[in-house]
């Protein structure tokens, strides 16, 4: 059973507005055009974050003339979610272990 989480990927995930991006694309594949109007964050700002979710794996690139359309990668997602679980199961395990103090 794992019982770690990936720490680079929560990393990723824990500035606001890539969480932000990450929700925006669960729900729909968006351009950098539409992630400007959605997020109210500045092209070049949101290209930094969308360059470090792509390089975490979380999202994927699709071109589509000359725009570039992003979607989630949801087994990125799973994967954490997966290691979540078997942290809560680990925990629920472990309820009786005291390491006593000495």
């Amino acid at each position: 059973m794992m019982t770690s989480v990936d720490t680079e990927l929560m990393r990723v995930l824990s500035d606001p507005l890539r969480l932000q991006i990450v929700t925006l694309l669960a729900r729909e594949t968006l351009c950098t055009t539409h992630l400007v109007e959605e997020t109210g964050a500045r092209q070049t700002n949101l290209s930094n974050h969308l360059r470090v979710l792509r390089e975490a794996g979380v999202v994927e690139t699709e071109p589509c003339g000359r725009f570039t359309y992003y979607k989630l990668r949801p087994d990125a997602i799973a994967q954490l979610a997966g290691q979540f679980a078997d942290l809560a199961a680990s925990a629920r395990t472990a309820t009786g272990n005291k390491r006593a103090c000495s």
